[in-house]
């Protein structure tokens, strides 16, 4: 086993070394308790760190053959208790929908001015929701937005003829997934400051919306393993009946 840090240590022992599937409601105690540990860094510059708010996140790994088109997993969710923050959001549409898109979050709206403007060079922005009739156009920037995980698609629910609704939703949390080559699906469900209760929700909101959209093609185990962590801590098994 390689070097592990004296943080990552104390972590461990708070997590209590556990190697079994925990309950979800365990399973957030141990995140919460591990994320709790600090080390005392101040002799690096005299300063100690200021802790932050972590994120927490689940990983499913999911019995599917990323190999294959129709067992790729790829979409949207709204997680019940939100993610805690808003995402900055901009939308391709006709001069009749800019308005309104803004007044439901956008912080940019248009056709071909933002297309231009985006095109020079500008990616202030976390999503990008279209409309059907200017992915004609809002198609070049694939180039450059498509490396970004930014691109406008309808699998993500980001092309759409309800511009506003979309608008609203991703601006609220609404978050986008697509599954790695390993068959993994990794999404934010809260942070470390949330209530247990609301990260309990968000957590199961998200097995069963992958429980129902599961490949019909996909043969033998689906919902292999469920881990949880935040940003700077170890990992833990949950337990799940799917």
């Amino acid at each position: 086993m390689g070097y592990r840090s004296v943080t990552y240590r104390k972590q461990v022992e708070a997590g209590g070394g556990k190697h079994t599937p925990v309950s979800v409601e365990e399973g957030i105690a141990t995140v919460k308790r591990m994320a709790a540990i600090k080390t005392d860094r101040s002799y690096k510059n005299g300063k100690k760190r200021k802790s932050k708010d972590q994120t927490i996140e689940v990983v499913l790994h999911l019995g599917i053959d990323a190999k294959q088109a129709d067992q790729m997993l790829r979409g949207a969710i709204s997680l019940p208790k939100g993610l805690g923050k808003s995402r900055t959001v901009i939308a391709f549409c006709d001069v009749a929908t800019a308005a309104a898109a803004k007044e439901a979050g956008a912080v940019e709206a248009g056709a071909e001015e933002l297309i231009q403007k985006v095109e020079g060079g500008w990616f202030e922005f976390d999503v990008a929701i279209a409309h059907p009739s200017m992915m004609g156009k809002v198609g070049k920037l694939g180039r450059i937005l498509g490396p970004q995980g930014k691109m406008p698609t309808p699998k993500a629910g980001t092309v759409t003829p309800d511009v506003v609704a979309a608008v609203k939703e991703f601006a609220a949390g609404r978050i986008e997934f697509r599954n790695d080559d390993g068959g993994n699906v990794h999404l934010p469900v809260g942070k470390v400051s949330f209530p247990d209760s609301d990260l309990k929700v968000n957590i199961e909101a998200v097995i069963e919306h992958f429980v129902k959209i599961k490949p019909a093609s996909s043969k033998g185990q689906y919902m292999k393993r469920v881990c949880l962590s935040a940003n700077r801590t170890p990992s833990v098994t949950l337990a799940t009946s799917a």
